[in-house]
């Protein structure tokens, strides 16, 4: 594990897929993780964690059942575990994502947008 610091600036340019996570570093039981966003995303729970979202760049929508949660740069929401939700942007976001280590990005839903866990570099 690297004692270096990280820049989430320069990691996201490194970032070419969309809806593709990257872990940059771990703590605890945690992964934080960069991604780019674009386009709506497919409804999904993740019911063993809670999912943070930190908006770098961009505009992103979380759909929930009950109302929409819209986040700008520097802005945060915790999805907490167990409840649907489906991200949506419509120009492209820079996010970090901080959720339990080995959570699918899918959750409990699967399908062809379900994505390996890569590591940065």
């Amino acid at each position: 594990m690297s004692t270096a610091a990280s820049s989430l600036i320069t990691a996201l340019a490194t970032v070419t897929e969309h809806w593709q996570p990257h872990r940059v570093a771990s703590v605890n039981d945690h992964d934080v993780k960069i991604v780019k966003l674009q386009g709506e995303f497919v409804w999904h729970s993740h019911t063993e964690t809670d999912e943070l979202f930190l908006v770098v760049e961009g505009e992103l929508t979380i759909q929930l059942r009950d109302r929409d949660i819209v986040l700008g740069p520097n802005e945060l929401f915790v999805i907490p575990k167990g409840v649907e939700h489906c991200p949506k942007a419509e120009h492209q976001v820079s996010a970090v994502i901080i959720e339990l280590g080995g959570t699918i990005n899918t959750g409990d839903v699967g399908g062809d947008r379900t994505s390996p866990l890569r590591e940065l570099g």
